[in-house]
């Protein structure tokens, strides 16, 4: 096991049980983000041989009580055609806040939404100009 695996177990193991389980969220929502791109390929650009048509949004509904986890989850299949990492800054600080703060759930997806969406529009905006 690494030294900085060592020391994040310790700082685990010396949590409250509740703040193990929001650490334990975050954990989960940074390693269920995907997108990651090897830093030498960021940077580069491969010119588009066809048109690059941007497909809708998979219509998949929010279930009552949805956690920030899995409202993530559910935007991440929601939006496959994003890239992830372009909203990690945003989407990491909401949820950081809201680990730390315990804020309801409700507004803190609604705001992930908005921001999913926007991308989205970015997105296609971006592409329908080419």
């Amino acid at each position: 096991m690494s030294a900085q695996a060592q020391q994040l177990l310790s700082l685990f193991e010396n949590l409250a049980p509740g703040d193990q389980a929001a650490l334990q969220a975050f954990a989960e929502f940074l390693a269920a983000r995907g997108g990651a791109v090897p830093q030498v390929l960021t940077g580069m650009v491969v010119p588009s041989l066809e048109p690059v048509t941007v497909p809708d949004p998979e219509a998949i509904e929010r279930p009552p009580g949805e956690s920030i986890v899995a409202g993530l989850k559910r935007l991440a299949k929601t939006y496959p055609m994003l890239d992830k990492s372009e909203m990690l800054s945003a989407t990491s600080d909401i949820v950081a806040t809201n680990i730390m703060q315990g804020t309801d759930a409700a507004p803190v997806i609604d705001e992930l939404e908005e921001i999913f969406a926007s991308h989205y529009r970015q997105l296609k905006a971006g592409r329908e100009g080419e």
